[in-house]
């Protein structure tokens, strides 16, 4: 099975996942394909991500379950994802303990949900997906190939943490510390054209919209939940946490247009930055590309290759010390990645990787229709 491409490892393992449940399980495991509206809704909040949740599962599904989400990760993001599902019992210690979401436990490390859309087979189309709070992999399979594992969204709260030994816990620390190696790196002129506001929003700015367009600015957090509350108590709890975020950070309106998403990127392009800073560029853009499998993380470096990086713009809001609210974004031909840590006094990262062209594979199945079903 070791030497089967990721989409056969992903075969193999969503198929010993299903034959395991019971009908119960199944239908709310398996969906058919396409289920295009569902299939495309996506969350990074504490919230219903739609599917079969561990909680729902024995031991040996859940390890089943788990062995899915390793077929569309890397062993470093893996880990990664691994560690950020158990900061959910250090992020409950925090809170004292209360905090429930409508839930007999709102802070949850099992509460991460799986669903398979469609058939699993090495022709496809199939796709699965794997999401809890700040966790979620997307892939879609076509004639034997991982054709998207977009989007891809990773975070961390707490961003630090302490371990004996007076180290940290840093699950996503390159994504921050390259970030801010690389803006450090830039004399006058080049950070007048980076920092394109010196107050960053309190989330990534393309939030879990399935689709990403020109003026696009942040979401406020009720909006990236599944539904509203209706408990007053948990309305106005998620609202509280908007505002005092906002608060933190002095945000204002005029600051939410600075950073809006435009279809021409904002910020400094790759090719105005020196060989030792497009390395570091390209260093920084693989920790977001790294999170898949080798082989597809290969694929997408590919397409930033040499003179690929040049049309890729750095943009930084934000300051750029330690400690310091901070978001940053990389935009180019079919790449949004972005990074944000404003919340909880700096420590709460959000990060996400994008194709704003080919997230959920819309790009490569738009063109498998029109071929195959006119």
């Amino acid at each position: 099975m070791t030497d089967r491409n990721p989409a056969g490892r992903m075969v193999d393992a969503a198929r010993a996942w299903l034959d395991s449940l019971d009908d119960e399980q199944r239908a709310a495991a398996a969906w058919p394909w396409p289920a295009e509206e569902e299939r495309r809704r996506w969350y990074y909040t504490p919230t219903d991500h739609g599917g079969l949740p561990l909680t729902r599962m024995r031991p040996a599904q859940q390890q089943l379950a788990m062995r899915l989400v390793a077929s569309g990760l890397s062993r470093a993001g893996f880990v990664t994802v691994s560690t950020i599902m158990g900061l959910e019992n250090v992020l409950d210690g925090l809170e004292g303990w209360r905090v429930d979401w409508g839930r007999e436990r709102g802070r949850d490390p099992q509460l991460y949900w799986l669903r398979v859309f469609g058939e699993p087979s090495d022709e496809g189309p199939w796709s699965w997906r794997f999401g809890g709070h700040h966790v979620s992999v997307h892939h879609v399979v076509l004639n034997g190939t991982v054709q998207a594992s977009t989007p891809c969204f990773l975070g961390a709260d707490p961003a630090a943490s302490p371990l004996l030994g007076g180290h940290l816990l840093r699950p996503l620390g390159a994504v921050e510390d390259l970030g801010r190696e690389l803006v450090r790196s830039f004399d006058e002129e080049l950070l007048k054209q980076t920092i394109i506001s010196r107050t960053p929003p309190v989330d990534v700015v393309s939030g879990n919209r399935p689709r990403i367009a020109h003026g696009d600015t942040a979401m406020r957090l009720p909006d990236v939940w599944r539904g509203r509350f209706t408990e007053p108590r948990l309305a106005e709890s998620v609202e509280q946490i908007q505002r005092n975020a906002e608060a933190g950070i002095g945000l204002r309106p005029e600051h939410l247009d600075d950073v809006s998403l435009t279809t021409v990127p904002k910020g400094v392009p790759a090719a105005k930055l020196s060989r030792q800073q497009q390395d570091q560029l390209r260093a920084l853009l693989m920790v977001f590309l790294g999170r898949v499998p080798d082989e597809l993380a290969e694929r997408e470096a590919a397409k930033f290759a040499g003179d690929k990086l040049l049309d890729v713009h750095f943009a930084w809001a934000g300051g750029v010390e330690p400690g310091q609210p901070h978001y940053y974004r990389l935009q180019g031909p079919r790449l949004l990645a972005e990074y944000d840590n404003t919340q909880r006094e700096v420590n709460h990262v959000h990060s996400v990787w994008r194709d704003p062209e080919g997230d959920f594979g819309d790009d490569v199945l738009a063109r498998h229709l029109a071929a195959h079903h006119r």
